[in-house]
């Protein structure tokens, strides 16, 4: 189940109405709504208010079954510190390598956003030469993206101009792609170690 899934589950047996739930919580109907069909997610502290009001814990409300963990580490860098160099073929390259020195392997990542039905459709109907969304989403997201594996564990890790976060993976990933929420992740031809 989504989390959106779980929280309207949560609301339906606590007995409450979509109207009520936003009046508890102090924020519209349509956010109540836009979470209910994923289409947002709550602040922390609309988070931590409706687990206690639902009598469901957090962990609950955002396992979905995903690739990560919970425990994720967020890091400030400033990009502007480090070189390429070696097999490295960006700053990004390098602060993945300097955070996770000791890694087995570090593969870069190619990230593909799942498109929703209507997007899908307007694609390859409207501008099936031109990949819009995907471009779109492309520019919008500054970020870069790595597997690193150490110790037996793998690190889901993203690199933008300030900061450096990674979370440990829930699962293996063994093969070339693996998805994380709505986007695809692939390996990319070459390994940074």
């Amino acid at each position: 189940m989504t989390f959106g899934e779980k929280l309207k589950d949560a609301r339906q047996k606590a007995g409450l109405s979509q109207e009520q739930l936003s009046e508890k919580l102090h924020v519209s109907r349509s956010a109540v709504a836009k979470w209910e069909t994923d289409k947002g997610m709550p602040d922390i502290e609309n988070l931590k208010a409706a687990s206690q009001l639902l009598d469901v814990s957090i962990d609950y409300l955002l396992d979905d079954g995903e690739m990560l963990s919970f425990k994720s580490v967020k890091e400030a860098i400033n990009l502007d510190d480090y070189e390429k160099s070696g097999k490295c073929r960006s700053k990004q390259d390098t602060a993945v390598l300097a955070k996770f020195p000791q890694a087995e392997q570090i593969y870069p990542l190619i990230r593909k956003k799942k498109l929703s039905k209507v997007e899908k459709i307007l694609e390859w109907t409207v501008m099936p030469a031109f990949g819009l969304f995907q471009a779109a989403d492309q520019l919008n997201d500054g970020r870069s993206y790595y597997l690193a594996e150490t110790g037996g564990k793998q690190f889901f890790v993203m690199v933008s101009k300030d900061f450096i976060e990674y979370s440990n993976l829930a699962k293996r990933v063994d093969g070339k792609k693996f998805e994380v929420g709505n986007n695809i992740f692939t390996k990319v031809g070459y390994e940074l170690i």
